[in-house]
């Protein structure tokens, strides 16, 4: 008979990865084309004007400007007021 268990012991050693989901760029700050706004799963916020949407739900600008949160028929919407626009 063996005196110690078949490896059996250590079973709960792994941990995943943390994902960093979250609100990247807070409303009214200046992006750049490119910049990560929201890292969401599922659209939590969708893509409002001048804002692109990753096939893992990421919104990123798609042109230099301003960000803006707003709300049109109960969905949240993050959009981009482009660079020389007047508000």
């Amino acid at each position: 008979m063996a005196r110690k268990r078949g490896g059996s012991g250590a079973k709960n050693g792994r941990d995943s990865n943390p994902q960093y989901l979250g609100i990247k760029t807070s409303g009214g700050s200046l992006v750049k084309a490119g910049t990560i706004i929201v890292r969401q799963r599922g659209t939590k916020i969708h893509p409002g004007t001048h804002v692109g949407c990753g096939g893992d739900y990421t919104l990123f600008a798609l042109v230099d400007g301003t960000v803006s949160f707003s709300s049109r028929r109960g969905r949240k919407l993050a959009g981009i007021i482009p660079a020389g626009t007047p508000e």
